[in-house]
């Protein structure tokens, strides 16, 4: 899926990404605000991962949207 879209239906998409990243708290969602890099740092920093593990984790859930 675009990040575009996901962006701006962030809303919508926060659920599902809360599921799949449970470390990430309250605030770090509102400071991702559905923008791929943020999410990525976060996912990489909380979980221990390299930045290419993190983007690939994160945009194969990205290309799950609906």
């Amino acid at each position: 899926m675009n990040w575009d879209r996901i962006e701006g239906q962030w809303k919508q998409f926060r659920g599902q990404a809360q599921q799949q990243w449970a470390k990430l708290t309250d605030d770090d969602w509102e400071l991702v605000k559905g923008k791929r890099e943020e999410l990525v740092g976060k996912v990489q920093s909380l979980y221990g991962k390299k930045k290419d593990e993190a983007e690939r984790e994160v945009d194969a859930w990205g290309n799950t949207l609906r």
